[in-house]
């Protein structure tokens, strides 16, 4: 068990310093933002950062 839970705290850190090294601070922002609203069960704050994920990524191509 300690060592499924080592390996999720080392799987989440590396995807957030890809998120961080791909979108810079406001991938970071995006992120928290959806993790908080998923944790607190508040729609609007997940939906937020979900959006700001989505035009991060979609930015390029608009």
């Amino acid at each position: 068990m300690p060592a499924l839970a080592l390996l999720s705290a080392a799987f989440v850190v590396a995807f957030e310093q890809v998120v961080e090294w791909k979108y810079g601070p406001a991938g970071i922002v995006g992120l928290i933002l959806l993790t908080v609203g998923i944790k607190a069960k508040s729609p609007a704050v997940s939906s937020a950062g979900a959006v700001v994920l989505a035009l991060l990524m979609t930015g390029p191509a608009l």
